[in-house]
């Protein structure tokens, strides 16, 4: 049986030009490695456990250094996303760039097909780490003028879609909330999307203060929840006879590409990884005009986000936050 490796090395050749450029800079695992490491250690390797920068390299252990203080052994991928990984760094670099510039979204049965992964639950656990690195902590909030408004989307179970209720009705329904930024000249710009336990003033409230900066003016349609936001002007639409889509379009624009990614690429969401697909709906969004970036800034925060087993990602429930 040949490896992933080879696998991928002898993938089919009807790859866009930039995936293929992609690969000719990442032609191997040590070039992937040599990546990590720049951009892990930018002014020379620091050891996890005690700080110190005195170290070498071993050479019976591939892209590893002891700490000559502590005698800790760091791998490039220790502490990372790829942290205790089986597959060939090199899968996981093609991985990130097709999750990273795919437009529509990429399902983890395409990405075991693309990258001829021996197993579901291998592709389906790369993904899911992947997609925990969508989220940068260090984020700017939204600013400006900024739409606001929540949703709810049915969600399916294991046999057959469930049939949501009416109106603000909970009923079978994934509760959202979600902003996007009003740019000069009628231009949406950055999104922020979180999964909601209800539509209570201390929940909208709650992400409006998030997800903004101070000084931001807020646009919402007149629902009372929305009343009395600290720290922004506030500027409530009734909607009355006239269409949401119509007093709020960015925001509803948003949800509809949302929901139309639920049903073509995932066939429709499930409750307990929500949070993660709207975070990789976020990260593509805001960089849909910057394919160029999107695979470093993936990997750049990849480096810095806590390892994850697979049982932890089954047994992880979207959070109900307000992020």
């Amino acid at each position: 049986m040949p490896s992933d490796h080879h696998q991928v090395s002898r993938w089919k050749y009807d790859r866009p030009p930039s995936l293929q450029r992609f690969m000719a800079d990442f032609p191997d695992d040590d070039a992937c490695a040599a990546w990590l490491v720049r951009r892990r250690w930018p002014d020379g390797f620091v050891c996890l456990g005690c700080g110190s920068k005195r170290a070498w390299r071993l050479e019976a252990k591939p892209w590893t250094w002891e700490c000559a203080d502590c005698g800790r052994q760091t791998s490039a991928t220790a502490g990372t996303i790829m942290h205790s990984t089986h597959l060939p760094l090199r899968t996981w670099f093609i991985a990130a760039h097709l999750v990273a510039t795919h437009s529509n979204g990429i399902s983890a049965l395409q990405l075991q097909a693309k990258l001829e992964i021996g197993s579901y639950k291998a592709a389906w656990l790369l993904l899911h780490k992947l997609r925990r690195a969508m989220v940068d902590p260090e984020r700017d909030p939204l600013e400006g003028m900024v739409e606001v408004d929540e949703t709810s989307i049915a969600y399916r179970t294991k046999d057959d879609p469930v049939a949501g209720g009416a109106g603000r009705s909970h009923a079978g329904k994934l509760l959202v909330i979600g902003a996007v930024e009003c740019k000069d000249g009628g231009k949406p710009g950055r999104i922020r999307l979180s999964v909601i336990p209800d539509f209570s003033a201390r929940t909208l409230k709650g992400f409006v203060a998030a997800s903004t900066a101070d000084g931001s003016t807020v646009l919402t349609d007149a629902f009372s929840s929305y009343q009395g936001m600290a720290g922004r002007t506030h500027l409530p639409k009734t909607v009355g006879v006239m269409a949401a889509h119509v007093l709020l379009p960015w925001i509803h624009r948003v949800f509809a590409n949302l929901k139309r990614l639920a049903l073509g690429v995932y066939h429709g969401f499930r409750r307990a990884h929500l949070q993660a697909y709207l975070n990789e709906f976020v990260f593509r969004w805001n960089r849909r005009r910057h394919y160029r970036v999107a695979f470093d800034m993936l990997l750049g925060i990849g480096v810095k986000t806590a390892p994850m087993s697979y049982r932890g990602l089954v047994g992880c429930a979207s959070p109900v936050v307000i992020a």
